[in-house]
């Protein structure tokens, strides 16, 4: 086992603030849509989405790295927050960096889609 990093732990909650940000249902509807956009504008191949309360989960078909698909996704979703009044210019929505990795086989795909879609836990709320 790695043990944790107090340094980055005490870092990254100083640049996210005290409070983790939590996404509400409309932040999440605007997050979903953003996502889809970036995937309708640069052709990528949308296999499952799940915007969590604090994360998001998707499978993406491209042919490039998933790092700056990640990023645009980012990007674009905060883009959109701000723009519908979801969040104020100076929240910080994500934190840094995350988690990508490349399914060579459909098999893998295809775990990876049913888990994003079913192993997320219960269904959430459409909180406000």
């Amino acid at each position: 086992k790695i043990r944790p990093n107090c340094k980055l732990e005490t870092e990254m909650a100083r640049r996210m603030g005290d409070e983790p940000f939590v996404l509400n249902h409309l932040q999440r509807v605007a997050v979903e849509a953003a996502i889809r956009e970036v995937c309708r504008f640069r052709d990528y191949q949308l296999n499952a989405l799940n915007i969590r309360t604090n994360h998001a989960h998707a499978v993406v078909g491209a042919q490039c790295n998933p790092d700056p698909i990640a990023t645009a996704f980012k990007g674009y979703a905060t883009r959109r927050l701000r723009a519908e009044g979801l969040v104020n210019t100076e929240q910080r929505v994500w934190s840094r960096g995350q988690s990508t990795r490349y399914l060579w086989k459909p098999n893998h795909v295809s775990r990876a889609v049913e888990y994003v879609l079913y192993g997320q836990g219960d269904e959430l709320p459409d909180f406000l």
